[in-house]
Order: C-alpha cells, then sequence, then structure tokens
C-alpha cells in the first residue's frame, strides 16, 4: 500500500480498502461510446501503481466486457489478495435491452459468469445492482448468503436500495456496504440513507462524485 493513500476498512469486517475506488462503468464501454482495451488496462494498473487497491465493476457495463477488462488488466500484474474486487448482480439483458432479474437462478448464474471474466475464484464484495420488485429481498439476500457460506462471496452489498428495502434484506443477509449517487446535486441521501448507514455499521459507495 502506498504510503500517502488514505484506507479505510468495509463495514464491520477487516477488509482495508484504499479511500478512493476505481469505478470502471465507461471502461465497459456501453453508453460511453467504445472502449479503448489497451487504455483501459492502463489506467487500471496506473491506479494500483498510485495505491489504488479497490476496483468496482460490473456485468452489465459493457455486458460483461468490464469484467473482463478489470480480469485482464490484473492477470500476472498484482497478487489477487491485494486487490479487493467489487462486482454486482440482479440486472439481466436482451437484444441491448437492460432488465432486473434478482431471482436466485440468476444470482447463481450470474456469480460463475463474473468469476470467470474476472478470472478469479472469489469476489470481495457483491452488490445487488437495483432492487427488483418483482422478487422478495429475503430471496435474494438468502441466495446472496448461499454463495458467501460457498466461498465465491466476502460479503455483500447493496446499490439504490432505500432504507425499508435494506431492512427487508437483512432479515436474511449483513449488508457490509450500500452504493447510491451522492454528488453536489443529488444530496436526498443525507436525510436517510447515511444515517442508517452509519446506524448499522455499512460503508458507503458514493456513484457519480462529480455528477456525470
Amino acid at each position: 500500500m502506498n504510503e500517502h493513500v488514505e484506507v479505510t476498512t468495509l463495514g464491520r469486517g477487516t477488509i482495508e480498502v484504499s479511500r478512493v475506488c476505481l469505478g470502471t462503468w465507461a471502461i465497459g464501454g456501453w453508453m460511453w461510446g467504445g472502449t479503448d482495451v489497451n487504455q483501459a488496462v492502463k489506467t487500471i494498473r496506473t491506479a494500483i501503481d498510485k495505491g489504488i487497491t479497490f476496483i468496482d465493476t460490473a456485468p452489465v457495463y459493457g455486458f460483461g466486457k468490464s469484467e473482463k477488462v478489470v480480469g485482464e488488466a490484473l492477470k500476472g500484474y498484482v497478487n489477487r489478495s491485494d486487490i479487493v474486487l467489487a462486482t454486482k448482480v440482479g440486472l439481466d439483458w436482451k437484444d441491448g435491452k437492460v432488465f432486473r432479474n434478482s431471482t436466485p437462478e440468476r444470482i447463481h448464474n450470474e456469480i460463475d459468469d463474473s468469476l470467470r471474466r474476472l478470472q478469479t475464484d472469489y469476489i470481495d464484495l457483491y452488490q445487488v445492482h437495483w432492487p427488483d420488485p418483482n422478487v422478495r429481498f429475503e430471496e435474494t439476500a438468502e441466495a446472496l448468503a448461499e454463495l458467501v457460506q460457498k466461498g465465491k462471496v466476502r460479503t455483500v452489498g447493496v446499490s439504490n436500495y432505500s432504507t425499508s428495502q435494506m431492512d427487508s434484506f437483512m432479515n436474511k443477509a449483513i449488508i457490509t456496504s450500500v452504493q447510491p449517487p451522492y454528488n453536489i446535486f443529488e444530496r436526498d441521501i443525507e436525510t436517510d440513507i447515511l444515517p442508517y448507514a452509519k446506524e448499522n455499521s455499512m460503508s458507503v459507495l458514493a456513484y457519480g462524485s462529480i455528477s456525470r
């Protein structure tokens, strides 16, 4: 770890991460005009060289491309145990159209796809990308808890969840982190999500920090 990089821990646990996390939505190319893979790999490796140990991605970022690029960048460049990998679950797609799908079947299939693309055998932080109103939150949580028991996932998080949705989820699984949008223009979470996260010892991974 670079001595000049500020670090923190995830949730109640002992997983240490750099305070700044490298997000890889644009690296997937979808909605961003394509991807220069060589430049993307160089960007990830440069971040690691500067002391960033926390990388966040998702299957829907380029329909698997972002995860593949992250896996390529890490392979042979850094010890897997020195990087904290966060990815997501619960979005499906067909013919370029994305929809929410947090069924246990989707979760168990998606984890194996992500592990293959990232070229790893475990995910440090596995986050439900968006709440799925068609699946009970407890059912989704149970499926993720099973992945923790199997050793495929170390910790579980959610993204874009409300406090009531997190209450339901936590009937079956511990939430380590919540990932909401937060920036100078989007500050709604100050009234509910931030106090809730503090009360429940959750980390907050803000996205859209410079408001796109």
